[in-house]
């Protein structure tokens, strides 16, 4: 039987199992349901991630696929970031020769991985559909490396157990556990929809992963740390669900 939730009874689970999913919507617009519905909404969050960790993450479960004639117009696929909803510019991407991902933290094998070196390891590409938490969703095609194959190259520590990706976005950066950064649907995009990644899109490198909801799929990409103990997010510090699958 699962462990209980501390402060979350039985019926506060009749009672707000139905804001389990608009709950994480109402925190992204700024509303955390005031100081009475606040700490439930927030205990409401961890049992979806219990939820989501346990029993939907399966590396067997893999999210469907789609035929390229099926993908969204690019014009009608969104795009999002925190510095273009501050300036109405999307980041801009630095220098190849001075971009790089550091990997490293609980690691036996700290890495600087260019973006040649990336597209030289072996990818794999995929027609899938991104579901946003804001109800909206887009099929795209994405190619990368397997988080995985980095994952081996590094070599974590036994006690590394989550990852933390940060980017050059305003500070933007996401908490993943180990087991589905490790998913074989987990990738670090270079190219969209048969493209080198556009700026908007999350250049040079981002997260992507069909299995979560679009803000665990960090853009802009600059870190890649592994950590015992588990990180937060941008959004998830805000009240947004930590697991967000889907």
């Amino acid at each position: 039987m699962a462990e209980p939730i501390p402060g979350l009874t039985r019926r506060d689970l009749l009672r707000l199992g139905v804001a389990a999913g608009p709950a994480a919507l109402l925190a992204a617009c700024g509303w955390d349901g005031g100081p009475t519905l606040e700490p439930r909404l927030r205990l409401v969050s961890r049992l979806n991630d219990w939820v989501g960790e346990k029993i939907f993450l399966r590396r067997q479960r893999l999210a469907s696929q789609y035929p390229v004639s099926a993908r969204t117009e690019a014009g009608h696929f969104p795009a999002y970031s925190i510095t273009y909803n501050e300036t109405r510019r999307y980041p801009g991407a630095p220098e190849s020769a001075a971009w790089a991902l550091e990997v490293g933290g609980l690691v036996r094998h700290p890495l600087r991985l260019t973006r040649e070196m990336l597209e030289a390891l072996p990818a794999i590409t995929y027609t899938v559909k991104h579901h946003c938490v804001e109800g909206w969703t887009a099929i795209g095609t994405w190619t990368g490396v397997p988080v995985s194959t980095i994952v081996g190259l590094a070599q974590p520590a036994a006690e590394a157990h989550y990852l933390r990706f940060d980017s050059f976005d305003r500070g933007y950066y996401n908490g993943w556990d180990l087991a589905s950064a490790m998913h074989p649907q987990t990738i670090l995009a270079f190219a969209w929809n048969d493209r080198p990644l556009a700026t908007n899109r999350g250049a040079p490198l981002r997260l992507y992963s069909p299995i979560k909801l679009g803000y665990k799929m960090t853009k802009y990409l600059t870190k890649m740390t592994f950590t015992r103990d588990r990180p937060g997010g941008y959004w998830e510090d805000q009240g947004y669900p930590w697991f967000g699958g889907i």
